[in-house]
């Protein structure tokens, strides 16, 4: 039975991932900080959730604590690492911004050191959509510059894609990157717009709508990305026997190593006053509305090129806003008994 290690299982995405693996048979060992930056609660929910299941074990300990991390991992013996476990967010790099230097490049190097003295079989690894910055060219796919980073969170995350790069060069661990694409979907981070906006809606407050609702995002659903992630973990970038080794075309791997950047999206552009007008009708309410400036650091569109992800696995995610929605209000009022 195949072991997979994963960062931040009490996360949102981490969580789904390690449930879609449990059910397929796999052993799972979490490791999470447990941080603070959103409700402990929910994330204990999670992991007392996957402790029902045999094949799943749960550590406690910072990425950042690299004794705790390598016992973890050693212990662990696992074949595959997938690190999702970061500081996230957008706006909060513009508050404390030293959290996510010590998470997310000091707590990814400490992955790395881990996976090189493992001799993994493959590391998977989360970077954004975040990443394309200032770009205006869409769809985005994953051979643009990506120069033009506009948050600290973006700069941190293309800084472990070049890590993780110079790693699968030198120590020829078969790496992959995926950028994500504003993940949305039952047990979602409360910082996340569809959580705010429905708590907001419930409670009968107003919602922030910034840049007055001119923004498009390529929402993805959940189940769809950890689908994304599970297939992935199938293709493991291979070393090149030899310099004339062809990379086939619309592959995303580098020439000079076992790594590669793959795109997890639904592939659609969604306004944002579409998004809020399914929330409506998901919830049989008109919301109240505060139209606001754009946010720094934020951007008025994104949307995902997905072929290299269909063409490496066979995949491609395509749940509609409609249905991922209305999955969320469910769990939300379930959850919290409203």
């Amino acid at each position: 039975m195949r072991t997979v290690f994963i960062t931040g299982t009490a996360g949102f995405i981490g969580f789904h991932l390690a449930k879609l693996l449990i059910k397929e048979g796999f052993n799972v060992v979490g490791f999470d900080g447990m941080t603070d930056y959103y409700d402990v609660n929910i994330k204990r929910r999670r992991h007392q959730m996957l402790s029902q299941s045999p094949n799943f074990r749960a550590v406690e300990g910072m990425l950042e604590d690299q004794d705790t991390l390598n016992a973890a991992m050693t212990e662990a013996k696992p074949d595959v690492i997938v690190h999702l476990a970061a500081q996230a967010g957008v706006r909060y790099s513009l508050e404390n911004p030293r959290a996510y230097v010590e998470a997310n490049l000091v707590g990814t190097f400490n992955v790395m050191e881990c996976a090189h003295e493992l001799n993994v079989s493959h590391l998977l690894m989360a970077s954004t959509s975040s990443v394309y910055g200032a770009n205006t060219d869409m769809p985005f796919y994953e051979n643009q510059r990506t120069d033009t980073p506009l948050t600290l969170y973006a700069a941190t995350k293309k800084a472990n894609e070049h890590m993780a790069h110079s790693y699968a060069h030198l120590w020829k661990i078969p790496t992959t990157m995926f950028r994500f694409f504003t993940v949305y979907g039952p047990w979602g981070r409360p910082d996340l717009a569809l959580f705010k906006f429905v708590r907001a809606a419930m409670a009968g407050e107003a919602i922030d709508v910034y840049n007055h609702g001119d923004m498009r995002r390529d929402f993805t659903y959940v189940d769809d990305l950890v689908m994304g992630i599970r297939r992935l973990i199938d293709c493991p970038p291979e070393v090149k026997e030899d310099e004339d080794s062809v990379i086939p075309e619309r592959d995303t791997q580098s020439p000079v190593a076992p790594y590669r950047v793959i795109n997890i999206g639904n592939g659609d552009s969604v306004a944002l006053m579409d998004f809020i007008s399914e929330i409506e009708k998901s919830l049989g309410m008109e919301i109240k509305k505060n139209f606001l400036e754009m946010q720094k650091g934020d951007v008025p569109a994104t949307w995902a090129n997905c072929d290299a992800l269909e063409q490496l696995t066979g995949f491609r995610p395509n749940t509609p806003v409609s249905e991922g929605i209305a999955e969320f209000v469910s769990w939300y009022r379930e959850y919290y008994d409203v």
